[in-house]
């Protein structure tokens, strides 16, 4: 028998896919608690907490003696256009912006729509703090005493467990433990990589992941990217046979910062694709556990059956981001991973490797988890319809399966780094497009984060930055009027 968590949950999360896809239509009523648990199979006490969870999520409605109702989503938004990035390789160059958006996401004078962090309110930090200080009674002696590479067995085991949800059956001796993701990646990159080598990756892509590529002398081949399906493997194809790449990076599952998820079908071809070139994909798969469905968490290296897919990934998005602990599996690189991570940064601090294998081995994860997606997927849907009702005219903003970032396409008028500076100077943060590509592109485009703080200063604050570039826009039209003029005699 199901615990009741897992029963109300799965009757929530089937009724909220339902909304989503649009089989239940917005303002449709919904079935009567009592017939809903007979079509279900459950109590009816588990399906008013499924119920009340959807309204939490702002999803469905009480109506006082009529019952539930689908409450309204946002208008429809045309999503970006899949992108277009140049057919060479170039060198990386990251200005100051992304540097001024990491402090300023964090600067509590300001209302920050630009970091890709989760609120701490989302997350149990009771049972976090209670795991940590069991963490130090029972291995109190580890404060005490260096820790060494690859990490703790326990967290790799927990870790190797918590991968079979992703479809992978990882090896625990291949997993090493990092400071992070972005520490995997890096340690990934040199392993299979040497300074002026090209890396395929996404476009736009996270500016992090831009970062790891300046800081090692990589050059960044850009892959024209969907907003929803993800990286164009045909084009990676042909780029794979015209140019010399020596490794590709991805993030196949909510990719940052479109929310794209690979088809299936696509990442079994992306993972035979890399081994009949014999070049590693790193695979970054921090997001996975917030896809709203099992097919989207699938990891590319669940149909890896040669070691070419290396996978990058933390819990810092979905577990505990204050334990800062992350892991790769670099497939046949392994060796090579590991070396470079003992002569560089060691071990981590093994009482939190213990903590996060405990907190990764408890029971009731999945309800965590459900309640997490379904909480960041109402926050979503609220920002989308804050963007259809407050930007310019024109604009599109992608629709992700789950995960807490919105990319927006704004008028072509509206220049997004002045739309930064414009923002700054109110003390509100978003994350400019021109970050997020090689070469100048995506100017005219913004991230937002939309997984911290929320309420209504910051709603309030996003109808500004919508109003702030309808201005941007009408102030370029009429610039653009006046050039049209005939000068005056």
């Amino acid at each position: 028998m199901q615990p009741l968590d897992t029963l109300y949950l799965r009757v929530a999360d089937a009724i909220a896919a339902s909304v989503r896809a649009g089989t239940l239509a917005r303002a449709e009523r919904l079935p009567s608690i009592r017939e809903t648990a007979r079509r279900e199979g459950v109590s009816v006490a588990t399906v008013i907490q499924a119920y009340r969870t959807l309204e939490d999520a702002r999803l469905i409605e009480a109506r006082p003696r009529s019952g539930y109702y689908v409450c309204a989503r946002p208008p429809s938004v045309p999503e970006p256009e899949p992108s277009r990035p140049p057919a060479d390789a170039v060198e990386v160059e990251l200005g100051r912006i992304g540097a001024d958006i990491v402090r300023l996401a964090h600067d509590p004078r300001f209302i920050s729509f630009g970091a890709a962090c989760p609120s701490e309110a989302l997350f149990d930090q009771d049972r976090i703090r209670r795991t940590v200080s069991r963490a130090v009674q029972r291995h109190r002696g580890s404060l005490t005493s260096y820790t060494v590479s690859p990490g703790r067995i326990e967290l790799r085991r927990a870790i190797a467990r918590h991968a079979l949800a992703w479809g992978c059956a990882l090896d625990v001796r291949r997993i090493a433990i990092t400071n992070g993701c972005i520490e995997s990646v890096t340690l990934a990159l040199r392993a299979a990589t040497r300074p002026g080598d090209v890396v395929a990756i996404e476009s736009p892509t996270y500016f992090g992941l831009l970062g790891i590529l300046e800081s090692l002398h990589l050059r960044a081949l850009a892959i024209p990217t969907h907003p929803r399906s993800g990286m164009s493997v045909d084009a990676l194809r042909l780029a794979l046979e015209t140019q010399p790449v020596r490794a590709v990076l991805s993030v196949p599952t909510l990719s940052n910062p479109l929310g794209a998820c690979l088809p299936t079908t696509e990442r079994r071809r992306l993972a035979q694709l890399v081994a009949e070139h014999d070049i590693p994909l790193i695979e970054d798969v921090i997001y996975n556990d917030l896809a709203e469905s099992d097919e989207r968490r699938r990891a590319v290296k669940a149909f890896d059956s040669t070691g070419h897919v290396m996978v990058c990934g933390s819990f810092t998005k979905t577990v505990a981001p204050g334990l800062r602990l992350g892991f790769i599996d670099g497939g046949r690189w392994s060796d090579r991973v590991q070396a470079l991570k003992a002569s560089t940064s060691g071990g981590q601090t093994a009482v939190l490797e213990f903590a996060l294998a405990d907190l990764l081995m408890q029971p009731g994860h999945e309800s965590a988890y459900r309640h997490l997606r379904a909480t960041i997927a109402a926050r979503v849907d609220e920002a989308r319809g804050l963007v259809a009702e407050h930007f310019p005219r024109g604009t599109r903003v992608t629709d992700p399966p789950g995960g807490f970032i919105l990319w927006v396409e704004l008028p072509g008028a509206v220049d997004s780094v002045r739309l930064f500076h414009a923002c700054r100077a109110e003390r509100i943060c978003i994350a400019p497009g021109v970050i997020f590509g090689t070469g100048n592109r995506y100017r005219h485009c913004v991230r937002l984060g939309v997984g911290g703080a929320w309420g209504e200063p910051y709603r309030a604050a996003l109808a500004r930055v919508g109003a702030i570039a309808a201005g941007l826009q009408s102030r370029a039209s009429s610039r653009e009027a006046a050039a049209d003029q005939p000068a005056l005699a």
